[in-house]
């Protein structure tokens, strides 16, 4: 009794009880309930905002990591869709992990991710439904049939926005690589985003995770910003390319790293005669400030599905760092199409295999039934101001036998080659063009115009529409309970 009657012993006494009520308290109403009334405000860019809000949790959303959240985000946004005239809706996903199949976005819709939720793909194939091959493609790139659909997907969409406080989008992606390794995929693996037959599209401060195939597939779309995008796959991961405008218009990537198992930038037009056939360019494509680690593929390429052409494409600002070549144009006989006005300066490249690397044969057709007479047209290829070290070889740049690659203008380049060199720096066959300024010296096909000619490859200096676009800060003030 005389114990409990000191006063130092009651004060620890109460200090401990204290403590056991807080961590109860923390508990059960703190990090894992959630349920303690927490204010959360937050400011974000878009180019839109929206005028109503929910949380995916209003629709029975739990981030355990473990619950299907796929009806409850599908039921959000089907409930969000009636204020698409009405100031268009956003819809919140807060802190945790959310499993979830393929769910589907609606116009003048924005889906935020806080930086502490992560989207985790389900694994359970039942929760991904099979859709038709793109009509530009003829049938799917894993198989002849059907593709899943992606994680998040949307169609014929007006002012759609998909993005966060860098929050993370998980793919899961190892199973379905050892899927598509073994030969059992049925179907065309998903991707992680896709917008189809769309405009006025946003896609921004996210981090993209082990997507089962491409990453972010804007594809028959105009209008489309990608922006402040962290990318991450294993480097030998197959297909996981970063970015692929496809047949596309009036495009912005900028300020975003990658590593991938594919190329970081991949432009696409549609895969020989179906390509042709539908006949839609990707154009008006611009490309800034990219960091890109891919050591079996491209920082940027175009192609090889570029059936339906490329045309004005600016890349400026980009930095890659052990991979396999820096830019890339990959093509073959029975493609068609074209690949003409594209302009990349200030690059910097280290550990290179290739910095430059033209393809002519690369093959891979949809089916048997390309054409044999659909030669693809490359010209006016520019590259201008950059710099590489620990290169093994300048460059490879293969045309086509009596249907050459022309107008390729190589300006004020200097490559450093790693001491493992190939002895021949310039491979060139059936190419055409000049340059000025480069080290080491081109090839015959690009003979030197001397250095008063180091600015002869031109880079446009008009903006583009997409550059006029112009993003606005946007508030949304969500209350947990």
């Amino acid at each position: 009794m005389e114990l409990l009657n000191n006063p130092r012993t009651t004060q620890v006494i109460a200090e401990v009880v204290l403590a056991l009520v807080l961590l109860v308290f923390l508990k059960t109403n703190g990090v894992e309930g959630r349920k303690a009334l927490v204010s959360d405000s937050f400011e974000y860019r878009a180019i839109s905002c929206r005028a109503h809000g929910a949380s995916l949790e209003d629709f029975g959303g739990v981030g355990d990591g473990i619950t299907s959240n796929t009806k409850a985000f599908q039921a959000a946004i089907d409930n969000l869709t009636q204020y698409a005239s009405d100031g268009g809706s956003q819809l919140f996903v807060p802190p945790g992990k959310w499993l979830t199949g393929s769910f589907n976005l609606t116009s003048h819709f924005t889906l935020y991710l806080h930086k502490d939720a992560v989207l985790l793909a389900s694994q359970d194939e039942n929760e991904w439904a099979v859709i038709n091959p793109l009509p530009s493609y003829g049938r799917g790139r894993d198989a002849a049939g059907g593709r899943f659909v992606s994680l998040i997907f949307g169609t014929n969409l007006t002012d759609v926005i998909i993005t966060g406080d860098n929050g993370t989008i998980d793919g899961q992606g190892a199973l379905w690589w050892e899927k598509f390794h073994k030969g059992q995929l049925k179907y065309t693996r998903p991707y992680l985003i896709e917008i189809m037959y769309s405009e006025n599209v946003q896609i921004s401060n996210l981090t993209l995770l082990n997507s089962p195939s491409w990453n972010i597939h804007p594809v028959y779309s105009s209008n489309i910003i990608v922006q402040g995008i962290t990318i991450l796959a294993p480097v030998t991961s197959p297909n996981t390319d970063g970015i692929n405008p496809d047949s596309c218009t009036n495009t912005r990537i900028e300020d975003c790293y990658i590593v991938s198992g594919d190329d970081c930038v991949a432009v696409k037009s549609g895969w020989d005669e179906y390509g042709i056939a539908y006949g839609m360019p990707t154009k008006q494509l611009v490309i800034r400030r990219l960091t890109c680690i891919s050591p079996f593929s491209a920082v940027i390429a175009l192609g090889s599905e570029m059936s339906g052409g490329i045309q004005d494409v600016r890349a400026e600002d980009i930095v890659a760092i052990d991979s396999e070549s820096g830019v890339r144009i990959k093509t073959a006989v029975g493609r068609g199409g074209f690949v003409k006005d594209i302009y990349v300066r200030g690059m910097t490249m280290k550990t290179m295999k290739w910095a430059f690397w033209m393809t002519g044969n690369y093959g891979s057709h949809a089916d048997n039934n390309y054409d044999p007479n659909a030669f693809p047209v490359i010209q006016n290829i520019n590259y201008h101001d950059m710099v590489a070290e620990n290169v093994t070889m300048a460059a490879r740049l293969e045309g086509i036998p009596g249907y050459p690659f022309t107008g390729i203008c190589i300006s004020n380049v200097t490559i450093e080659l790693a001491k493992a060199a190939k002895k021949v720096p310039w491979n060139c066959t059936d190419v055409a063009g000049i340059s000025s300024s480069v080290v080491p010296k081109p090839c015959e096909l690009l003979p030197d115009q001397g250095p008063e000619k180091r600015t002869a490859c031109n880079f446009p200096e008009d903006s583009l529409p997409i550059d006029n676009v112009q993003v606005q800060m946007c508030t949304y003030n969500r209350k947990y309970f």
